[in-house]
């Protein structure tokens, strides 16, 4: 998350709050807090020492952020047995918590220097345990079929029409409607569990200890069980080979068969539900990363859509023999958007 120097200044009783929490009744002097590199959210987040010990400490408003969703869902996946801050403290009518401090370290780090295909043994065990949860009377959200298609238009809205400035005619509006029914049937075919909605790399910490730690998961929903896993394996911030994908994508399948969890179907159909699952979700993210940078100011996200629009081309192009509207879609994208896109400021093909 971007912050600006204005932005970043924590509010003035957020530390005599914590210190009140954490050491009542102690002389200790309100100490100094650091700002600590955030999420896509309004959330902020400060470092800060009490006796001795880091903490985290949130500010996180209320009339914007899910903070009564993060709370239960941090208790749910950690009776789960996932790692996930530990909560010390919560005030939400002002949006203050203090959280345990897992560190600075993101698995994406550690990925780029070099730590290989590892600690992707480690995500799919966690996802492993996030879908044994019992999604039975779960006060969370549907993935449903609304959340689904608003999601896809972000697409038309904030990518094409907002960020590119190219408007859609009655027949592409046709073609992408045509296309977005494919992905949100394939969606809702799948067996439902609990969905993180952003397991990647950058919501990973790997621990001192080992393990990684989770973050970021206030957005959870009951939705598809391939979304978390396209998620992970295609994800919009670091590209593995399509051959280590798929491999990892087929064991993940093999695990959820010997552990009785939902998803057991033939390979080539699970591999289906992963395919149009991560063009869903990548077509949404296009839409979503423009919009933040559009609306919300967040620049930096605009260097992670060159990855994102190779998945939504490859994918597209693999199943335009199997659904010819993917094939006419990729084309669409190559003859109409590709020639835009190869001029902008963040384009990979600058």
């Amino acid at each position: 998350m971007e912050i600006s120097a204005d932005s970043s200044a924590p509010p003035g009783d957020l530390a005599s709050w914590a210190l009140s929490i954490l050491t009542p009744g102690s002389a200790e002097p309100v100490p100094p807090l650091t700002t600590v590199a955030g999420d896509a959210s309004n959330r902020r987040y400060f470092r800060a020492m009490f006796g001795g010990l880091s903490y985290v400490l949130v500010d996180s408003p209320p009339a914007t952020e899910k903070n009564q969703a993060f709370l239960a869902v941090r208790e749910l996946f950690a009776g789960a047995g996932v790692r996930v801050p530990a909560l010390y403290a919560a005030d939400l009518e002002r949006g203050y918590m203090v959280l345990e401090d897992l560190g600075d370290q993101l698995l994406l780090e550690q990925l780029r220097a070099g730590a290989g295909a590892e600690p992707y043994t480690e995500s799919l065990d966690l996802l492993l345990r996030m879908r044994a949860i019992d999604v039975h009377g779960l006060s969370l959200p549907a993935y449903d079929e609304a959340l689904l298609r608003e999601e896809l238009g972000r697409f038309p809205a904030w990518f094409v029409q907002a960020l590119l400035e190219q408007s859609l005619d009655a027949s592409e509006e046709r073609l992408l409607a045509a296309v977005f029914d494919i992905l949100v049937s394939s969606a809702l075919e799948q067996p439902t569990v609990v969905v993180h909605r952003d397991f990647h790399s950058r919501n990973l910490m790997p621990q001192p200890g080992g393990g990684l730690g989770v973050i970021d998961f206030q957005d959870a929903v009951v939705g598809p069980v391939t979304y978390d896993l396209v998620s992970l394996l295609r994800d919009c911030y670091i590209q593995w080979p399509p051959e280590q994908v798929e491999q990892w994508a087929l064991s993940y399948r093999g695990q959820l068969h010997r552990s009785g969890l939902p998803g057991v179907v033939a390979p080539e159909h699970f591999l289906r539900w992963f395919d149009l699952m991560g063009l869903q979700r990548h077509i949404k993210v296009l839409g979503t990363f423009a919009r933040l940078y559009l609306r919300d100011g967040k620049s930096t996200y605009l260097a992670d859509l060159p990855l994102v629009i190779h998945y939504v081309q490859e994918i597209a192009h693999r199943y335009a023999g199997e659904e010819p509207l993917l094939g006419e879609f990729q084309q669409w994208f190559a003859a109409r958007l590709s020639p835009v896109i190869a001029g902008q400021s963040w384009s990979a093909a600058r």
